[in-house]
């Protein structure tokens, strides 16, 4: 069974539903493969800093995801190693570029079902995993495991990390950094709560890194990122059991309330998972689009979370994308059927102009993330003095400065 569809999204994630919502506001319609039976929820949470709440206002649902997640009001570094403070950063009086520093821990649950709602029905379809994609004239043919094709006039890959589409564009493969990441989620009772206030507290000790984000007054989300031991006999079992008693162990001379809520957080809500990135070079040279094909988000630029930026760049993807391609299609809003080239000839123009604006900044992120990420995770007592005494607060900076930046509304 063929099916005609004028753009075709591959994934479901923050990146494809952004775009999708982006192009809906603009009047256009698209169709998002998601190849799980829902929508993937891997991770827990994430931080959205302030550049990511520009993109989520230009999408219009800023203002509903604010009333479920609480605004931290600044960071504190601490070491693990001496027990004392860093360096301390305030989110709210930090001098700024472009307003208010607005830092908060968003549920990704809460950002997908929320992008998803305000979809059309039938917009997102489940199951459908993408095999293979060939071309048929200005067409681009997307053959899907249970047989069925879509052809399309415009394909967007948001498929992740491992993504078709990035490889069909001829990307290399995401890179692995010799790091790994460990996510948790901690639910407290009403009467208790986490007792970390709306501080997000970093943790840092010999060779890894580690921080606590309340989502809310009841939920916490936590990570950390270390370098997994070589030898067989030294490496940690899959097993999330073993994982949490490995992460208390190693936080050493952290506060009480941070050991309190890995303790507090069930088996079942703690993951573990290697962390992998584009090297830069590629993304600066590689073919991010290629005549009506694209890609975005974590197919586009993945990213080590140093700089807690992943997230915050796919939701920018998607306003830029939506407003270039829609600027490219609705610029001439009937097209008879001898005007396909010139049609495909202002998608590749769109296109091209959203990797113009994209492609600089995907390697600012993901050169600075790795960076910092090198010197975060330390190891001896020369280099760790270095890190805590001397660039702690630097470090602490980053975050915010690389989070100074607009995407800019959807109708420019």
């Amino acid at each position: 069974m063929e099916i005609i569809q004028d753009i075709l999204i591959v994934g479901a994630g923050i990146a494809g539903l952004a775009t999708s919502l982006g192009l809906h506001r603009m009047g256009l319609g698209s169709l998002v493969l998601e190849s799980s039976e829902n929508l993937r929820v891997t991770g827990f949470a994430f931080t959205t800093f302030t550049n990511a709440w520009k993109a989520l206002d230009a999408l219009g649902v800023g203002d509903s995801l604010r009333q479920q997640h609480d605004l931290l009001q600044g960071s504190v570094a601490i070491s693990t190693i001496s027990g004392l403070p860093t360096s301390q950063v305030s989110f709210t009086n930090a001098q700024r570029k472009f307003g208010g520093h607005e830092v908060r821990c968003m549920g990704r649950k809460v950002l997908l079902e929320t992008l998803a709602n305000e979809l059309p029905h039938g917009t997102i379809r489940f199951c459908s995993k993408v095999v293979s994609i060939e071309e048929e004239g200005y067409y681009k043919l997307v053959h899907l495991a249970d047989g069925s094709i879509i052809k399309t006039k415009v394909l967007i890959g948001c498929d992740g990390v491992n993504s078709l589409v990035a490889k069909w564009l001829g990307l290399q493969e995401p890179t692995f950094t010799g790091r790994s990441t460990i996510r948790g989620h901690a639910v407290f009772q009403e009467d208790e709560g986490h007792r970390l206030g709306s501080t997000f507290v970093q943790l840092f000790g010999d060779g890894f890194r580690s921080g606590f984000l309340p989502c809310d007054q009841k939920t916490m989300y936590w990570f950390f990122t270390y370098t997994p031991p070589t030898l067989p006999h030294e490496k940690i079992e899959d097993d999330p059991t073993k994982i949490k008693q490995f992460v208390a162990k190693k936080l050493g001379k952290a506060p009480k309330e941070v050991m309190d809520v890995v303790e507090k957080t069930a088996p079942e809500s703690i993951i573990s998972s290697p962390l992998r990135f584009r090297w830069p070079l590629n993304v600066l040279l590689g073919n991010i689009s290629k005549g009506n094909v694209c890609v975005a988000g974590d197919a586009f630029h993945p990213m080590t979370p140093d700089i807690g930026q992943g997230g915050c760049a796919a939701l920018e993807d998607g306003v830029v994308l939506a407003r270039c391609l829609s600027e490219a299609l609705l610029s001439r809003k009937t097209i008879s059927a001898p005007d396909k080239k010139e049609e495909q000839t202002r998608i590749k123009k769109g296109l091209d102009k959203f990797v113009k604006e994209r492609r600089w900044r995907s390697f600012e992120l993901i050169t600075t993330s790795y960076i910092v990420g090198l010197i975060q995770h330390s190891s001896g007592k020369v280099l760790n003095t270095i890190r805590d005494k001397f660039l702690s607060p630097y470090l602490a900076g980053m975050l915010l400065k690389r989070a100074e930046f607009d995407c800019g509304k959807l109708n420019n």
